[in-house]
C-alpha cells in the first residue's frame, strides 16, 4: 500500500492547508486509515462506525482487538448520537478540560459505534483533542474517530510524524504531518460511570486538576498493583519499549554510572535516559537528556523521542533515571516502568 503523506500547518490557517486535511478527510470516508498530529501524541485515525476501517488500525499496529479504541470528537453535539447520558462530574471536566488531552470513559449508546471499536463493552472512552489539524480533519469527515497511538503495537508512541512514516509506512493510507506534537504523553483516561471519578491511565492532566474541579478522585488499582488486569485503553499490554532491555534506576547518578561501568567492561554498549541537569555526567556510549528535571512537562514532552533514540543508536542496554509521581511526573513513571518490563535496580 502507498501512504500519502501530507505536510499542514500546525494552525491550519492557510488555505492550501484544507485541500490537504480534505483528502486524509475523504480516505476516513472511505474507511482508510490515517495518521494525525494531536496535542498528545500522532493518531491513527478511522471511522469509529465501521468494523471494516478498525480492523485496518489493529492490523497496521499489530494490536490486539481485544484492547478498545479512544473515539475523537470535534464538537459536543457529536456526544449525543455516541453516549446514553453525560453524568454531572463529567460535564464539569469536559467543560473545564475539553479540548485537551482527557479522556472521559462514559456508558455508550447501542449500535452508535463499531463494537470492535469499543472491544464489545458498554462503555467507549471519548475525548476531544487541542491540536487544530485533528479538529478539522474530525470536523471535515463528519464522523466520531477511532484513534489509538499510531505506532507499532509495543513501540513507544509517535511525538513526530517521523516515528509515523518509520513505524506505518505502507501500512496505512495516510499520514498528516502537522509537526511535532506538546504534551508527549497520552491523554488522562478517567471513568466517569460510577459515584466518584477513577483514573484508569494517567496523562496530560494531572490529579490534581481533576481534584480541582470534581473533588477526591480515586486512582485505579492496576495502575498500583500490576498482578491487575487494567480497564483503560492502551494499558492492556507491553508498550512504549525501545528495542534493547530498559532499567530504571532508583538511586544516585554514582550508581548509574558504576552500573553503565560494569556493562562496558562486558563489552556492551551502553544508554542512559536522564535530563539536562545530569547529562555531561555520564560517562556511557548514548546519552539522551530527556527535558529538564525541574520542568517535569519537558520530560513529557521529550520522552518518547528518547526512548525511540537508542534504537537508532543500537545500544545493548539502556539505563534510566527516575522521577517524581507528583503531577506529571505519575504519567511520566507509568510509562517508564512499561518499558521497562517494571524491573527496577534499587
Amino acid at each position: 500500500m502507498k501512504t500519502n503523506y501530507w505536510s499542514v500547518d500546525k494552525n491550519v490557517d492557510k488555505k492550501e492547508s484544507y485541500s490537504q486535511i480534505e483528502q486524509a478527510a475523504d480516505l476516513l470516508k472511505r474507511n482508510e486509515v490515517v495518521a494525525f498530529p494531536t496535542e498528545t501524541v500522532y493518531g491513527l485515525g478511522g471511522n469509529a462506525k465501521e468494523d471494516a476501517a478498525i480492523t485496518k488500525i489493529f492490523a497496521a499496529k499489530g494490536r490486539p482487538s481485544d484492547n478498545p479504541l479512544i473515539i475523537h470528537i470535534a464538537k459536543l453535539e457529536q456526544l449525543d448520537e455516541l453516549v446514553e447520558n453525560v453524568p454531572t462530574t463529567a460535564q464539569k471536566l469536559m467543560e473545564t478540560f475539553w479540548p485537551g488531552p482527557l479522556t472521559v470513559i462514559l456508558e455508550k449508546k447501542k449500535g452508535a459505534l463499531s463494537e470492535v471499536a469499543t472491544a464489545g463493552l458498554s462503555t467507549v472512552g471519548i475525548r476531544m483533542p487541542n491540536h487544530p489539524v485533528a479538529l478539522q480533519l474530525i470536523e471535515q469527515s463528519g464522523l466520531p474517530i477511532a484513534a489509538p497511538s499510531a505506532n507499532r503495537s509495543g513501540k513507544p508512541s509517535p511525538t513526530k510524524a517521523i516515528h509515523v512514516k518509520e513505524d506505518l509506512d505502507s501500512r496505512i493510507a495516510g499520514i498528516v504531518d502537522g509537526g511535532p506534537t506538546g504534551v508527549g504523553v497520552e491523554s488522562t483516561v478517567v471513568d466517569c460511570t460510577g459515584d466518584k471519578v477513577v483514573i484508569l491511565r494517567p496523562g496530560g492532566i494531572t490529579k490534581e486538576q481533576l481534584e480541582s474541579v470534581v473533588g477526591e478522585v480515586k486512582i485505579d488499582q492496576a495502575l498500583i498493583n500490576k498482578e491487575i488486569k487494567p480497564k483503560s485503553p492502551g494499558m492492556k499490554y507491553t508498550h512504549y519499549a525501545p528495542n534493547a532491555p530498559l532499567f530504571l534506576v532508583e538511586g544516585t547518578k554514582e550508581k548509574i554510572q558504576l552500573l553503565i561501568a560494569e556493562e562496558k567492561q562486558k563489552g556492551h554498549t551502553v544508554g542512559v535516559l536522564t535530563t539536562e541537569e545530569n547529562k555531561a555526567f555520564y560517562q556511557a556510549d548514548y546519552v539522551y537528556a530527556c527535558g529538564q528535571r525541574t520542568d517535569l512537562s519537558t520530560v513529557a514532552t521529550d520522552l518518547y523521542d528518547g526512548l525511540r533514540s537508542f534504537d537508532h543508536h543500537q545500544v545493548d542496554i539502556i539505563f534510566g533515571e527516575m522521577f517524581p509521581t507528583e503531577g506529571v511526573g505519575q504519567a511520566i513513571m507509568n510509562r517508564l516502568m512499561k518499558a521497562a518490563s517494571h524491573q527496577v535496580i534499587r
